[in-house]
């Protein structure tokens, strides 16, 4: 058994017959794909899962002459089958039960016979990739899709592949309660195993699995932070601090993974307890959800892997939300524009990873759609009828205008004022590894009602972590999307976002909103230049007409080498227009956002480049400043 500590040092390196298939008890609750009110979460679900489970169907390799893709769903983008693939099983027997089509039962059960074929091991775990010695941890998310699987349509299955998944799920169930403890990998997957094993325990009768899911979810109680109730342990070690009292917390994980699999477990069991915590818990984590159905996750400690929907390989957010829409009516509405966004990301049938993918003519991992087809059949399955008819009367927290919110666990500001929303953060908790996430008092998101995304961070610099996970950058011209301060000198990066130790003070001041920040440029050991500290200031002004970044760093030998860099988001169907070197408009559909500087924009040569960064999917017009202090108006019309 691996350690929390080993997984992660580990991860860095990178014919069976159908029956018929009659009506099953639970038919009340599938989506009847008539949209008869236009709020209609369900029906919204329904119609984007039927086209998400047809594109898998026509990415499935059914040319038997190469074995070890046989069955398999070849991934556009990797060029490959995913190890996890087979969690789309589950979609696909629902939707052979929804459109009595039995060409999803087939690609279902041929599917099952690649996974058992190509990642089964004989330990009873699954591998995340087909090489010799990949993770087993997400053992736990392909048991979840099977024993749903079986929950909800053991009736229309064949009676005797029926039967070799039983068996080949105790296998994975006795991998998971042999393996599994609260330092197995990351905090989402023991939280996982919580429901997992409680399912599959129901489903098998066997205790020992209910009671050892119910420990983990007893231990689960302990990651919730201190002061706002995140889910902590997306990265370890995961009971010690950091300087600044932090703990690793990543929102993209924990809405699609973590709080759905506490909400699942809390449902089957009935425990209101825990139910209520993740209430708690869910109250927090709304705040980060954006109009337009983004999630800000620019600042988590694995936001190598934000989308700006969510996270690359979770599975969604839209089940947890819908079921616990009683307590809060805002869940729901924050799953619906979610989903709408998922919607807007779909291309050809396939979940794209970011909202400017197509624009850029970037290919999309298929990962995205079959794990996020498998949390809206659990939505179709475990969501309750509960329709809010006039989501325009329900308003999310990034919808109302209370000025400043400051989250201490992870050292991070929220503004809203006027259309602008904004995230500053000076979150020093690192994952595994150096130059993720921002910090140093980066401004990590700046969201306007009309424009959208205007500024979105990315990595300090591009890794790929998980590699089986991620997709390379191999356009050379490729850089980071955060605001920054940056030397490059030597063939090291020294930036003011990578500095753990910055200090940030946010203040209401005569109706402006007004943040202030100190770091220094340093590289992802936080060591600075041979030369010495070069301290760099950023100051960020929010009113209702727009926004004013001042940029500054102390004068020293390399005065001419340092850059301030200040990238825009603009996907490469928006037009460019300058104005002057020192004026640009970008044209959107719905504003226009005008940026002008004090000082010289160079280089401005075209109206139509475009870098573009996977995290989080976006494109955006780079603003580089060679001057020690620059002036930046931003304003929206």
């Amino acid at each position: 058994m691996k350690s929390r500590r080993q997984f992660l040092q580990t991860a860095a390196i990178g014919g069976l017959g159908m029956a018929l298939l009659p009506a099953v008890s639970n038919a009340a609750c599938f989506f009847d794909y008539e949209l008869t009110n236009e709020n209609d979460l369900f029906a919204l679900a329904g119609n984007l899962l039927n086209t998400w489970t047809d594109a898998l169907l026509k990415s499935q390799i059914t040319d038997d002459r190469t074995p070890a893709l046989y069955g398999g769903l070849m991934c556009p983008a990797c060029k490959r089958v995913h190890g996890r693939v087979a969690d789309s099983i589950y979609p696909l027997v629902h939707m052979a039960q929804k459109k009595q089509d039995s060409r999803y039962m087939e690609a279902a059960k041929l599917l099952y016979q690649w996974m058992e074929q190509n990642v089964s091991e004989p330990d009873g775990s699954w591998k995340n990739e087909t090489y010799t010695g990949a993770w087993k941890g997400i053992t736990v998310f392909t048991t979840i899709a099977l024993a749903d699987t079986l929950k909800h349509y053991g009736s229309t299955l064949e009676p005797g592949w029926k039967n070799e998944i039983e068996s080949r799920l105790k296998k994975a169930g006795e991998f998971i309660y042999n393996n599994f403890s609260m330092d197995y990998g990351n905090i989402n997957y023991p939280v996982s195993a919580a429901y997992a094993l409680s399912l599959l325990g129901m489903e098998l009768n066997i205790p020992a699995f209910i009671q050892k899911g119910k420990f983990f979810a007893e231990e689960s109680l302990k990651f919730f932070s201190s002061n706002d109730s995140f889910i902590h342990g997306e990265g370890g070690p995961y009971d010690t601090p950091s300087k600044k009292g932090c703990f690793s917390v990543d929102l993209g994980y924990n809405m699609e993974e973590s709080l759905p699999a506490l909400v699942f477990y809390g449902q089957l069991v009935q425990d209101e307890v825990l139910l209520e915590k993740v209430h708690q818990s869910l109250q927090t984590h709304l705040q980060f959800m954006l109009p337009d159905g983004g999630m800000d996750n620019s600042w988590g400690t694995r936001s190598f892997k934000w989308t700006y929907w969510g996270s690359r390989t979770s599975d969604g957010c839209h089940t947890a939300l819908a079921m616990m829409a009683h307590k809060d009516e805002r869940y729901y509405k924050a799953a619906f524009l979610n989903l709408q966004l998922l919607k807007q990301c779909t291309h050809n049938g396939l979940l794209h990873g970011g909202i400017h993918y197509v624009s850029h003519g970037v290919q999309p991992c298929i990962h995205h759609t079959f794990c996020h087809a498998k949390s809206l059949a659990a939505l179709s399955d475990y969501g309750h009828a509960y329709l809010v008819k006039k989501l325009s009367k329900i308003k999310l927290p990034a919808e109302e205008n209370f000025g400043v919110r400051f989250f201490n666990d992870i050292q991070t500001w929220l503004i809203a004022t006027g259309g602008f929303r904004a995230t500053i953060t000076g979150y020093d908790r690192e994952y595994t590894f150096k130059e993720g996430h921002p910090t140093g008092g980066a401004l990590s998101l700046l969201w306007h009602a009309k424009a959208g995304p205007v500024i979105a961070a990315s990595m300090i610099r591009y890794q790929m972590h998980e590699a089986g996970n991620m997709q390379p950058d191999t356009d050379p011209a490729s850089i980071p999307l955060t605001p920054r301060i940056e030397l490059k000198l030597d063939g090291k990066t020294y930036t003011n976002i990578a500095d753990l130790s910055a200090n940030i003070v946010v203040n209401n001041q005569n109706g402006l909103i007004i943040a202030d920040t100190v770091a220094s440029l340093v590289d992802g050991d936080q060591n600075s230049p041979p030369s010495g500290n070069i301290k760099c200031y950023g100051k960020y002004t929010f009113s209702n007409r727009g926004v004013n970044l001042l940029f500054s760093f102390e004068s020293n030998v390399h005065n001419d080498q340092v850059q301030i860099i200040v990238p825009i988001i603009a996907a490469s169907t928006e037009k460019v227009q300058i104005q002057s070197g020192k004026e640009i408009t970008i044209i959107k559909k719905q504003a226009k956002v005008q940026v002008t500087a004090n000082k010289p924009m160079l280089p401005l040569s075209s109206t139509t480049a475009r870098i573009f960064n996977f995290v989080p999917g976006l494109e955006a017009v780079p603003l580089y400043f060679s001057q020690p202090e620059v002036e930046i108006n931003i304003q929206i019309s």
